[in-house]
């Protein structure tokens, strides 16, 4: 199993570095990566040399973008919510640009970092018009305290690979349910949800060896593909439509 694993991490990263390609704009170079956004354009984040370290940053794109589509981040709770999921991933905010400043050894850990974050932000509001009266992730909050569900929010696990890699919840072992752990995703594609799925391969081996992944999806007024189900079942992570919930309320209260 240990093999299977490390052969699985070993493709992932050789397909990271293939796809990505880098160019020089000026003084920075820009760093154009295989992970999509929800217009299904690759993301691009920007490098450069600042006083013997290096600035990495998304040059505001994320934030800008996300403004453009109506989802102004202007609420208290709002703004908390996007700070918790920036700090989760050492990422800091600088006016409306995500950063990350870093050394030549954590360049690696840091730009995966910043991707992560990229793709965070854009799933938790991407959904969030103003008509919409409350954010995914909210609404699960809500259903897990509503069946008095215990659990931890945003927990963060360091992978076999040495990337960190952040969850929504955990939810510890009782005595006939082993560690359960949580990603919410609001906008379910190829992209988000293979995330996830290289996330839990990463950590598995650094947690109990019978703790379980679940994935809860959006499937409000969309239609989840049937293959970003089978990619996450196919890595041992159970998708959960929002929309059949309360079947596995009971596992994960108990």
């Amino acid at each position: 199993m240990i093999n299977e694993i490390q052969s699985l991490v070993d493709e992932y990263t050789r397909w990271l570095k293939e796809k990505t390609l880098i160019r020089r704009v000026d003084e920075w170079v820009e760093i154009t990566t295989p992970y999509l956004d929800r217009h299904n354009d690759y993301l691009q984040i920007y490098a450069r040399r600042r006083n013997g370290d290096y600035v990495l940053t998304d040059a505001g794109y994320i934030l800008q973008d996300l403004e453009l589509s109506g989802c102004k981040l202007d609420t208290p709770k709002r703004k908390s919510l996007l700070m918790m999921t920036l700090n989760g991933f050492g990422v800091k905010l600088n006016r409306d640009r995500l950063e990350v400043h870093t050394s030549a050894a954590n360049f690696a850990p840091s730009k995966h970092n910043l991707i992560q974050a990229m793709l965070a932000v854009n799933d938790l509001f991407g959904l969030a018009t103003p008509m919409t009266a409350s954010l995914f992730y909210e609404d699960v909050v809500a259903w897990l305290e509503e069946h008095k569900i215990r659990y931890a929010a945003n927990v963060k696990f360091t992978g076999q690979s040495g990337f960190d890699h952040l969850f929504d919840f955990i939810i510890p072992k009782s005595h006939s349910q082993p560690e359960r752990i949580i990603k919410t995703i609001s906008s379910p594609n190829r992209d988000t949800a293979q995330a996830v799925a290289f996330a839990w391969i990463d950590i598995k081996d650094v947690r109990p060896p019978d703790s379980k992944a679940y994935a809860i999806l959006n499937d409000i007024d969309r239609q989840v593909p049937g293959n970003v189900l089978d990619a996450l079942k196919n890595y041992n992570v159970k998708p959960v439509l929002w929309s059949n919930r309360e079947a596995v309320a009971g596992e994960l209260a108990a």
